[in-house]
């Protein structure tokens, strides 16, 4: 008898401790969906500017936060000497000289092209601890870091294609359709 009321006591409590947790959890998404909804950027566009701006792939990407398939993006394999640009604002967001084949599907770099050109921001979705890759000018959503990554910084900067534009080394940097005449 006795020992089923330990277990009893043992089982509330790992329930208890549970539901605070999920709790806990929940209030932290939250948290984290209003901060980045007050972060203030350089470039902020209405969802319909957004739209006008970029494809429905890179709209769900860079705006909703969308993952696109392994394996399947334009620059997962790809190693030409050049500079990545955020299809959102068109700044400079990483350089061939710090990608890699990490295996992933994904394109992955182990820094960025400069310190500021990207922002790191906690994410806890589906129940996880991750750092979401957001370009510096909008806040747009290109990835993930982690910790896995190469020397010399240890990180894996795991990026969606199509959340970037590529140009050749010696290329001239994109410009939006409106600002070509």
């Amino acid at each position: 008898m006795k020992a089923k009321i330990i277990l009893c006591a043992g089982l509330m409590i790992v329930l208890v401790t549970s539901v605070l947790s999920v709790r806990g959890s929940q209030l932290e998404a939250q948290d984290q969906d209003k901060a980045k909804q007050e972060a203030k950027y350089e470039i902020e566009l209405t969802e319909a500017e957004w739209k006008k701006r970029l494809t429905k792939e890179q709209f769900q990407i860079l705006r909703k936060q969308a993952t696109e398939r392994a394996f399947t993006g334009e620059y997962d394999k790809f190693f030409e000497k050049g500079t990545y640009y955020s299809a959102a604002t068109l700044e400079p967001v990483f350089s061939s000289e710090t990608k890699y084949n990490s295996g992933s599907g994904w394109p992955a770099f182990y820094a960025p092209i400069t310190e500021g050109a990207v922002k790191l921001i906690k994410d806890t979705s589906y129940g996880m601890v991750r750092w979401e890759v957001v370009d510096s000018k909008s806040g747009s959503h290109l990835g993930h870091v982690f910790e896995d990554g190469p020397k010399p910084t240890g990180l894996r900067y795991c990026i969606n294609s199509a959340a970037m534009i590529f140009v050749p080394e010696g290329g001239k940097p994109p410009v939006f359709k409106k600002d070509i005449n």
